[in-house]
């Protein structure tokens, strides 16, 4: 009840217990218990700890001008001494927001609740690889992978707090225990692997609308917040290096697999780039029109309403001409922003027909053409105006009189603006 309380809430999209029944099928049981619990917190998205955990988690960290701090730890506080030495922190430290506070608050939720109920080599298992779920870490100075780092602390503490020290099965409960936090782990981030692009990008989507809580109210979120949105899960999909998204531990997965994960991993991410690309750009256009008209307003004012209790609303593209296909495009991508999403989405069209669109008039070079320019409309080195006049005037004078059918309020002027381009 506890995690089901904390995952369902309104404020989760992707870390669900859809997620949860996921990362659990086909485990063993130590993988289901840290499974079933890594993402029982999420600080930052629930603004706060999960219901019927704050005393226990304000016992352990203390907030201090918004970071939390790891508090002194009892020596004889094995649930949470034994989290500390698994995740290698001390007390005092501040807790990474993006580096592990999660995994290491879920990991003391689950090793307090299940320690009257477990062994202890199998409590060490489950916290074991709650920690393996904290993703895309580096190798360190001494070019150690997590998982290898992992298996020291393992080590250390199955010796120190289990009586079975015979050297032969403390390496082969070792070599157990990461190993299945690895696979676990690599459960965790498995959708970077997808075959289907489409389907990559709808579990992309659902961390975008999970991270941005104003995209949580559809017909009200404006068009900047929506681009905002978008950015953040480009900027953040770009800076990943392929090669520290999936784990491996003495051979497992075998070379030949990691080498098909990462290249599907690449894959995934240039597509998910050019896809956001695309999208940043045709609602940069949506929004240069709505600051030469005005002000940011709601994307559904200028493109209209996803869906209403009274039948299918007219929305922007039921007004656009056809687009003309001139330039070379990627027909996957084409496919998505036409066909939709692998995944419906309750806040957002999971077809993109603007942007298609856009992508038909441009091309797929010249839709990365015009997204560097929206780029520097956003950073301001570049007007509105200009960033429109810069743009095919044919498929600019396209859009604004689209809009103009939907945004009556606006009408007038986004007309006026036609005739200035």
């Amino acid at each position: 009840m506890l995690i089901h309380h904390a995952m369902e809430s309104k404020t989760r999209a992707y870390h669900t217990t859809g997620h949860v029944f996921h990362m659990c099928e086909g485990m063993h049981p130590r993988q289901v218990l840290a499974a079933l619990f890594h993402d029982l917190v999420y600080y930052q998205l629930d603004a706060g700890f999960p219901l019927h955990t704050d005393e226990m988690l304000h016992a352990v960290v203390r907030v201090t001008e918004g970071t939390l701090v790891l508090r002194p730890v009892a020596p004889d506080d094995v649930p949470l001494t034994l989290c500390t030495a698994l995740f290698d922190w001390a007390p005092g430290q501040a807790l990474p927001l993006y580096g592990g506070l999660n995994e290491f608050l879920s990991a003391v939720v689950a090793a307090r609740l299940l320690q009257p109920y477990v062994g202890m080599a199998d409590l060490i298992a489950i916290v074991a690889c709650m920690e393996a779920t904290i993703p895309f870490r580096q190798p360190d100075a001494q070019g150690r992978l997590p998982a290898d780092r992992l298996a020291a602390r393992v080590e250390q503490q199955y010796r120190s707090r289990c009586q079975d020290h015979d050297a032969p099965s403390v390496q082969a409960y070792v070599n157990q225990v990461v190993a299945d936090a690895v696979e676990l782990a690599n459960r965790d981030v498995s959708s970077f692997a997808e075959a289907d692009p489409g389907l990559f990008l709808s579990n992309t989507w659902l961390l975008i609308e999970e991270s941005n809580a104003p995209l949580a109210v559809a017909g009200v979120y404006t068009l900047q917040e929506y681009r905002s949105g978008l950015t953040r899960m480009d900027s953040f999909l770009r800076s990943l290096d392929p090669a520290h998204i999936f784990q491996h531990y003495r051979g497992q997965p075998s070379a030949d697999a990691m080498t098909r994960l990462h290249a599907a991993a690449q894959c995934n991410i240039s597509f998910a780039c050019d896809f956001l690309g695309a999208k940043i750009t045709s609602v940069a256009i949506v929004e240069a029109l709505a600051r030469c008209t005005g002000t940011d307003g709601p994307v559904s004012m200028f493109l209209g309403d996803i869906r209403s209790p009274y039948g299918r609303p007219d929305r922007a593209e039921d007004f656009l001409p056809e687009a003309p296909t001139t330039q070379e495009l990627n027909p996957d991508l084409l496919r998505v922003f036409e066909k939709g999403r692998t995944l419906e989405s309750v806040n957002d069209l999971t077809a993109s027909p603007i942007t298609a669109f856009i992508y038909r008039y441009l091309g797929h070079a010249g839709t990365q053409q015009a997204l560097g320019q929206a780029r520097k409309m956003f950073d301001g080195s570049l007007t509105p105006l200009a960033f429109l006049q810069s743009q095919n005037p044919d498929m600019v004078r396209a859009i604004i009189r689209a809009c103009a059918r939907i945004a009556l309020s606006r009408s007038q002027a986004l007309l006026a603006l036609e005739q200035t381009l």
